[in-house]
């Protein structure tokens, strides 16, 4: 039997409730909730001795619930003449209670007679439109709630609250004669969740209270737990009550379909009063896996949300892989924030978690993790550069290991510079101090490019925290290294946070890249290696490293014009655009004889190596220069084993001219 109005028009008419209603006979219709789920929010703003006026009452058993638990001046009223009847039947034993056929448009009640006015899902049956003749009608409505409100009174609407509905409650109600407040009724949502299709479309309880003059407005919210938030504006109310509605929506859609492969959606969870994000969640889907397991939660502890496995879609695909679930939200935990235990953090999740659950997902969610605590990511230092804008220095553990790490906070998932911090202990006191012969990865093979020739002149394009450039210097003692910096801020952090060393042997030069390579061409001098290290500020365009106009025809022949004929080009790139990756490829051909790249499996950087040079690049060539490179960093006793991993080095290595 189909009951669903033909238009949404239908809502306000009261012929279309009579048949309604008869259709329905004497079964309950709760659109919002039944009392179980609503009275946790309405026992807090009605009193037991309160005169209670319904409006719209239907056929739900609202008022009998609240009479049964002691709130027995309750008056109903609704303009279905049929459902009156039946509810007069129906509640005959609860003898102080009334059931009125009367329009709340136009009610016969004296002036400030009523403390409550509750209104369940009413006013969005009245108002199904924004059109002039519904807008009308809802001021009669409003009207007629104020009039018979004692001072002190509360309205409280109990509305999914569409915009337009929101929008006149606002106009109405947000004024120095009333208290605006909007909680969200989370036991509803959950109760009509497990009833229905899997849609949890927020509820919403309104809590308008009448004052004869308040010295200013106050405007109040809860979204989560218990904590009433106030604001400002009703513009911050708007707000935030759409926010609420534009999760449900990405969420609800989220229930009912998977996400393709090469999909992924993310979410930022804030707690209420705060602009900082708590954590970030990314939802990734397999649609091909027919597991057993269908869905889990996996947080990521603090510190470890730069790496490969969770910090990029990739990554992230192969970490479900790995887990076996159909569904996976990754957990990236944000920096600002403090996290008690891992405990603490699920508990925190389980709300959020199951919204992301699939449709038809039941019983406990499961919650993973690398280890049994939440990491520990300790703010050495923050602030602004006019260049690279705001930024962190932080100390970090990962795996029983500290990194110090520079993070600029417009990509706050991506580490800008690390070294590893080690003890010391001298003259009997322990000092914390850089290990210069831990560097990453793809610096480590970036240095190979310093082992092919006899170097004695490096320059490198991008100081960032100086890992780099302090390796080359204690690796290569024979090595004079010159870098390049366009940020007066990281020499500076560099110097402070990272114990970079400026002397005759490492010179640090703060000007523009484009300006130094043009500068030096001119002068005639030449380098050996020239090293491009630098991050791009216009990441949408697929290349976060380095910035595109260091990959221009000008900038590429400066410098070929700057090394030496055996020298090297070494290129840290980070490109996710197929296309344009394979145009700056055939972009350096047109300027170098020959390269090679290095494609780091589990980084986003690949390095690549360029030259003009008679001899063309060879695997084994470069296997002689990352095993001498490993000799020579042992015997500066700047690592104990090695200090290029050959099987991944080797295994990542293509001859591409």
């Amino acid at each position: 039997m189909n009951l669903l109005p033909k238009s949404h028009k239908e809502f306000s008419d009261k012929d279309y409730w009579n048949k309604f209603f008869k259709k329905r006979g004497n079964k309950a219709f709760e659109w919002y909730g039944e009392y179980l789920e609503l009275c946790g929010h309405l026992h807090k703003y009605i009193k037991p001795k309160d005169a209670i006026l319904i409006t719209g009452c239907g056929n739900s058993s609202l008022s009998a619930d609240l009479y049964d638990v002691g709130y027995t001046n309750i008056t109903n009223i609704d303009v279905s003449e049929v459902v009156i009847r039946q509810m007069t039947g129906i509640n005959a034993a609860r003898s102080s209670m009334k059931f009125l056929n009367m329009d709340a448009l136009n009610m016969s009640f004296e002036n400030d007679v009523f403390n409550v006015v509750l209104d369940k899902g009413t006013l969005d049956a009245l108002m199904p439109d924004d059109s002039k003749e519904t807008n009308e009608r809802i001021d009669k409505y409003f009207a007629e709630i104020k009039r018979v409100l004692k001072l002190g009174g509360r309205f409280l609407c109990i509305s999914l609250l569409q915009t337009h509905i929101l929008n006149k409650l606002v106009k109405e109600f947000c004024d120095n004669s009333w208290m605006f407040r909007i909680v969200r009724c989370h036991e509803a949502e959950q109760k009509n969740s497990e009833n229905g299709d899997g849609n949890t479309l927020p509820v919403f309880v309104v809590v308008a209270t009448k004052f004869k003059e308040l010295p200013k407005l106050i405007i109040e919210v809860c979204m989560a737990g218990e904590k009433m938030i106030r604001l400002d504006t009703p513009q911050e109310l708007l707000d935030c009550v759409k926010s609420v509605q534009d999760t449900a929506f990405v969420t609800n859609g989220l229930a009912k379909t998977n996400l393709d492969e090469d999909d992924e959606v993310s979410l930022d969870l804030t707690q209420p009063g705060e602009e900082t994000p708590r954590y970030t969640l990314y939802v990734v889907d397999q649609k091909r896996m027919q597991a057993a397991n269908k869905y889990a939660v996996f947080i990521v502890p603090q510190g470890r949300e730069s790496e490969w496995l969770f910090g990029t879609a990739a990554g992230r695909r192969q970490l479900q892989q790995s887990a076996k679930f159909s569904r996976l939200a990754v957990v990236l935990l944000r920096r600002g924030q403090v996290y008690q235990s891992l405990d603490a953090v699920k508990e925190e999740l389980a709300h959020s978690a199951k919204m992301l659950a699939p449709n038809g997902f039941s019983g406990q969610i499961p919650f993973l993790s690398v280890g049994s605590d939440v990491g520990r990511r300790v703010k050495v230092e923050e602030g602004s550069s006019k260049v690279s804008g705001d930024y962190v220095v932080e100390d970090v553990d990962v795996q029983g290991l500290t990194y110090r790490r520079l993070v600029f906070l417009d990509n706050q998932f991506l580490v800008q510079s690390e070294a590893k911090l080690k003890s010391v202990k001298k003259k009997n006191k322990v000092r914390t101090v850089i290990d210069f012969g831990e560097i990453s990865t793809y610096h480590s093979f970036m240095c190979v490019g310093a082992q092919l020739v006899p170097a004695a002149r490096v320059a490198v394009l991008g100081l960032g925290g100086g890992s780099l450039c302090m390796f080359l210097k204690k690796c290569f003692e024979e090595l004079k290294v010159t870098a390049v910096d366009i940020d007066p801020a990281m020499l500076d952090l560099a110097q402070k946070h990272f114990q970079l060393e400026v002397d005759n042997r490492l010179e640090v030069q703060i000007k523009d890249g484009l300006d130094f390579l043009k500068d030096e061409a001119k002068k005639g001098e030449q380098y050996d290696v020239v090293m491009f290290d630098m991050d791009s500020k216009e990441r949408g365009l697929g290349l976060s490293c380095p910035p595109p106009h260091f990959l221009h025809h000008l900038a590429l022949q400066q410098v070929s014009a700057l090394l030496q004929q055996h020298g090297h080009f070494i290129l840290n790139l980070v490109c996710r655009d197929v296309k344009l990756h394979e145009s700056i490829l055939n972009t350096l051909k047109s300027h170098f004889k020959y390269l090679a790249t290095v494609k780091l499996y589990e980084e986003v950087n690949e390095i690549v190596f360029a030259t003009n040079s008679s001899k063309p690049y060879t695997t084994e060539d470069l296997e002689t220069a990352a095993k001498g490179l490993n000799a020579r960093a042992r015997q500066k006793n700047l690592v104990n084993i090695k200090c290029v991993d050959l099987k991944d080095f080797l295994q990542s290595v293509t001859i591409v001219s």
